[in-house]
């Protein structure tokens, strides 16, 4: 819905002030982000904004911020209407622009329009590079998934060995510090590093050990409650895996291969778009890094492999991952996303049928002819117990014997599924979509069963429709 806390966010922003500043391996792009949006979202609280403008603007912070981290105005653009807007409908494009331009012009006035890393001009020697390109991207992702589930081994084993919070990041300093003395290059945020390997500058086993080295680094601060990003950790890794297998591409076809700079800006590229899952923004930062085409069409097949390679085999980007560890689903599509802002009590019926538990076969019959559907069982007091459906009647009626008629408690059924008025519509629907029901009783809480209406399938699907209509409207700008 577009809020963020402002104090939530401040405290954040100064964590990873600090987390940077003592060394630790983890990027600045993710803070400033969380800033702007954080920003961003205060002001569409102030100004009393909805949730479709309030996430637009949200949208603009990021894309400010973006523009101004990296001075790559297109790519801050992308980024916010790939990962945080979810679509580039007019009504969110035009004022993410606005943002990114604004943000792009204060830094170029007050730092200058020198780019984030030092490039130096790269060719592609040849199109039969293609499939090593494509190679390339296969590592790739194989990089960004030992990224990230390094860093949840580091969370599994702090749970583990039951370290307390607070005590988390003074272990991994100590072991960052002692990692440091053999490999400086691995504190901080790793433009140093990426730079150099941008370059060409090192040789293949610098490569492959700094690569190897500055993942443990990043997965230890990262999962040892450093504050920070993870955007350029996985630029340096990147570019590191990406010149070594520059170099051992060139070893073994010295007369096609391109320089070890050139692999190196693609692994860099895709790695970052593998664990971000952002692959659209990604490819364009890159091509404002360079302004070469040559570049860029190579960059996308490696991109193209690596971030679907990740999405198949992995599931999640980091930020997906990070939200399914905290119960929050967004894979889900953006109509239910607008879902989960309606609430059950907005679509609950009160014409529901119910009877005792000790109302007779004959009574239940009448109510029956009254609405054809299910009755709802309850006891004296109101609670619910069960339910009554048309095969559980016909069942009842044809019953051989000629024994005492079944009253209601013998009739009704236990039911899989209960609604709460103050449950979400998106977490409803999605419910009796699983065990396709068409008719679900709402009761007063998790605690107290009293039946106080009823969900019918096709409100559901009505309320979806209308999201769908709102969804539109918002990526048009009518709303």
């Amino acid at each position: 819905n577009g809020r963020m806390p402002l104090k939530g966010g401040l405290a954040a922003a100064f964590l990873s002030a600090s987390s940077i500043g003592v060394g630790a391996s983890v990027g600045r792009e993710g803070p400033i982000v969380h800033l702007g949006a954080t920003l961003a979202s205060w002001f569409a609280k102030r100004l009393h904004l909805g949730p479709s403008l309030a996430r637009t603007l949200l949208g603009c912070g990021v894309s400010g911020a973006i523009a101004a981290a990296f001075n790559a105005p297109i790519a801050g653009v992308f980024f916010a209407l790939e990962v945080v807007v979810g679509h580039y409908g007019l009504g969110a494009f035009s004022p993410v622009v606005i943002a990114s331009l604004v943000g792009t012009v204060v830094t170029r006035v007050h730092i200058g329009d020198e780019p984030a890393f030092g490039l130096l001009p790269h060719v592609v020697a040849s199109f039969w590079e293609v499939p090593a390109f494509l190679l390339l991207g296969v590592v790739s992702a194989a990089v960004a998934m030992a990224l990230m589930w390094a860093i949840g081994i580091v969370q599994r084993l702090h749970d583990r060995l039951r370290v307390p919070s607070w005590l988390q990041p003074a272990v991994a300093g100590l072991v960052l510090g002692v990692m440091a003395l053999g490999f400086p290059e691995i504190l901080g945020v790793g433009y140093e590093v990426t730079t150099r390997a941008l370059q060409g500058g090192l040789l293949l086993p610098s490569f492959v050990m700094l690569a190897v080295v500055k993942t443990a680094a990043t997965a230890l601060c990262l999962g040892s409650r450093f504050g920070g990003g993870i955007f350029s950790p996985s630029l340096a890794i990147g570019a590191l895996t990406g010149g070594a297998f520059g170099l051992v591409a060139g070893s073994l076809f010295p007369d096609l291969a391109s320089g070890a700079g050139v692999y190196a800006t693609l692994g860099m590229g895709a790695v970052a778009a593998a664990t971000l899952g952002a692959p659209v923004s990604t490819v364009i930062m890159i091509f404002e890094l360079t302004t070469d085409y040559g570049i860029t069409f190579a960059l996308m097949a490696s991109v193209a492999v690596a971030t679907l390679l990740t999405r198949q085999l992995y599931g999640h980007s980091f930020f997906t991952w990070q939200l399914a560890c905290r119960g929050v689903d967004v894979e889900g599509h953006r109509e239910l996303a607008l879902l989960r802002t309606r609430r059950v009590r907005d679509v609950m019926r009160d014409d529901h049928v119910e009877v005792p538990r000790s109302a007779p076969l004959e009574e239940v019959k009448r109510r029956f002819h009254e609405r054809h559907g299910p009755i709802f069982v309850v006891e004296e007091d109101g609670t619910l117990y069960g339910a009554i459906t048309l095969e559980d009647l016909v069942e009842a009626e044809f019953a051989p014997g000629d024994g005492e008629r079944p009253r209601a408690e013998k009739l009704a059924r236990r039911l899989p599924v209960v609604l709460f008025p103050q449950e979400d519509l998106a977490a409803a629907f999605r419910r009796c979509h699983t065990y396709q029901l068409e008719h679900v009783p709402v009761v007063r809480s998790a605690r107290d069963f009293h039946l106080v209406g009823e969900v019918r399938m096709r409100d559901l699907i009505e309320a979806y429709n209308r999201a769908l209509l709102e969804a539109r409207a918002q990526e048009q700008g009518r709303c």
